[in-house]
């Protein structure tokens, strides 16, 4: 019964934020319940709460708004047993899928038509003693892995992750985002520029739009 129903905060359609995709309209189906705490999480409203949907339900709903695009984020969408199923049958439907994960989730079982949007926890989110480093060897060149920086010391542990662990041997994107009103993007911008580092800086684009305490945009 777990894999037919999930646990939904809510499912709109907008423009996506972040990623290559960024600025491409996309319905987002977002699930409730993360197990972790970064410092500088902006969804808190998707620890708790939500509506019990059957699995069926969820699909149809995110296809009834036409969008190409279709994201499962949350919280952590992989947390939840229907999610698997639910991404596959988004692909099934002719839907480009993007799945938004912490990369403490195990990606291992993702449809590997879906793409993966992972983070890599840097030591300023307070979680990345929880980074799973084995989901690395299922990053490939249509994934994108995501560094979330609040300071110079982010910074630099990104960097040192990306040479140490030899990311551009996987093909996939790499984004830096500095956390909204914590870092500039202009010194992320010029550390970037200075070190050489093959990165896509990336800003919330959402935010800039609404504004930084919108939800369900």
């Amino acid at each position: 019964m777990k894999e037919d129903t999930l646990v939904v905060h809510e499912i709109y359609s907008s423009i996506q934020g972040e990623s290559t995709f960024a600025g491409l309209p996309c319905t987002f189906v977002r699930l409730t319940g993360c197990n972790l705490r970064c410092a500088w999480c902006d969804t808190t409203q998707a620890f708790y709460g939500g509506k019990r949907m059957p699995r069926g339900e969820v699909r149809e709903k995110a296809l009834a708004f036409g969008t190409p695009l279709v994201e499962l984020t949350g919280g952590e969408p992989l947390l939840q047993p229907g999610a698997i199923p639910l991404l596959r049958e988004l692909c099934d439907a002719g839907r480009t899928v993007l799945v938004e994960t912490s990369g403490e989730a195990d990606v291992s079982r993702v449809d590997p038509r879906v793409h993966k949007i992972m983070d890599l926890k840097a030591p300023g989110s307070g979680e990345s003693h929880r980074n799973r480093w084995s989901n690395l060897a299922h990053i490939g060149p249509r994934d994108e892995i995501k560094f979330v920086l609040a300071n110079r010391a982010d910074y630099e542990w990104m960097r040192g992750v990306i040479r140490e662990r030899d990311l551009s041997r996987l093909g996939c994107t790499l984004l830096a985002s500095a956390v909204w009103g914590k870092l500039s993007p202009k010194d992320l911008v010029a550390w970037v520029l200075e070190d050489s580092l093959v990165v896509r800086v990336q800003v919330q684009l959402h935010k800039v739009i609404w504004g930084a305490d919108a939800q369900g945009v």
